[in-house]
């Protein structure tokens, strides 16, 4: 069942049989890392996982 969400998988295979058993696989590994002690934060969609980098120069940076 690992291959259901892959690119792997051809399109013909791509069912609501395969969808409908690939949901039921998550949502019974959601409900055991809640029912372990786990915790789903919602993090706000403006947020990146790369803060801003500061700007660099390339002024003057060749060899003589």
């Amino acid at each position: 069942m690992s291959f259901l969400g892959s690119r792997d998988e051809p399109a013909d295979q791509r069912t609501v049989e395969s969808r409908k058993k690939l949901r039921e696989s998550m949502n019974a590994q959601i409900e055991a890392f809640l029912n372990s002690g786990g915790e789903i934060e919602e993090v706000p969609s403006n947020i990146t996982a790369d803060p801003p980098k500061k700007p660099s120069s390339e002024y003057g940076n060749r060899p003589i």
